[in-house]
């Protein structure tokens, strides 16, 4: 997206939340305070996790069960980056399908969930000094966001809104940015990330074309064990600084956006939260479906 798109977003924003009337919903929750939400951050790795029933998509539904209903989900998926930070600020945003040769099963595959015009403009706002645009049109739901929401939340009924991944920031300008959102986590809303810790596509080594085989290389379960190591011990300075961690974790990380989301959880975790693993398992060689909770009793 361009400056000029940026800037048109961010008009249209004001004009959408001076024509449109809130929902009811979510008009207490932008006057409410509410108990602190939960974080989440979700190893999404193949799409065809939005269609199959497997160990991860079990996991993923049975986490959504012990979370409290949230009001809306703002999710910083790994699959939306663009020049400067942006909202999804569309009523009915649509379900993007950003993959190819997968079944046509999968692209047939719908997530409704509205949109959310409020949490669009709480984002912005808790975010301010930084200008974050609204997208009115172009983007959605991408599959980071919706083929995790759709096992955990089936009934597509909560509004949903993504945060874009601004290209111009490295992971240390992600990381502060993130710690602007806290105030969302009383306001009734799930902040997940959606990316995967270990992701290198070209090692992909799919055993008999299952993408879901058990398998790890040893350098992607040494960069695994690592990222879990520095998250237990809450050294979060290093991994913002993940180009500083070895040769496994380059292996690991060859390009940010799929590490980045992971780093908008860790800086919103509060003092008195510990990590809760699950999925942390190794598949095609080179991915890995490590998932964090935070913040649930």
């Amino acid at each position: 997206m361009e400056r000029s798109d940026f800037i048109r977003g961010l008009v249209s924003m004001s004009l959408m939340t001076s024509l449109f009337p809130l929902r009811s919903l979510e008009s207490l929750a932008a006057g409410a305070s509410t108990e602190r939400m939960p974080l989440l951050f979700v190893g999404h790795g193949s799409p065809m996790n939005a269609i199959e029933d497997n160990r991860f998509t079990r996991n993923w539904r049975q986490m959504a069960q012990k979370l409290p209903k949230p009001t809306a989900i703002l999710c910083i998926s790994a699959h939306w980056e663009t020049r400067g930070s942006w909202v999804t600020g569309m009523d009915q945003p649509k379900t993007i399908h950003d993959f190819g040769g997968f079944p046509k099963a999968l692209f047939d595959t719908q997530y409704p969930a509205p949109g959310s015009l409020w949490l669009a403009q709480a984002t912005q706002e808790a975010l301010k000094p930084a200008l974050v645009g609204a997208d009115e049109e172009q983007w959605g739901l991408d599959h980071g966001t919706w083929s995790i929401l759709k096992p955990m939340f089936p009934d597509a009924d909560v509004p949903v809104v993504q945060l874009s991944l601004d290209r111009n920031l490295n992971g240390e300008g992600h990381y502060r940015l993130a710690q602007s959102l806290k105030s969302l986590r009383r306001k009734g809303v799930l902040i997940i990330g959606s990316g995967n810790m270990v992701h290198n596509l070209r090692l992909l080594q799919p055993l008999g074309g299952n993408m879901n085989a058990e398998h790890a290389l040893g350098w992607a379960r040494e960069a695994g064990e690592l990222f879990n190591k520095l998250i237990r011990e809450r050294r979060h300075s290093e991994l913002t600084n993940f180009r500083n961690l070895g040769s496994a974790a380059q292996l690991a990380i060859p390009t940010p956006e799929h590490f980045l989301p992971l780093l908008y959880v860790l800086a919103l975790q509060e003092k008195d939260e510990e990590a809760e693993f699950f999925n942390d398992q190794y598949v095609a060689g080179s991915l890995n479906m490590t998932s964090l909770l935070f913040g649930q009793d």
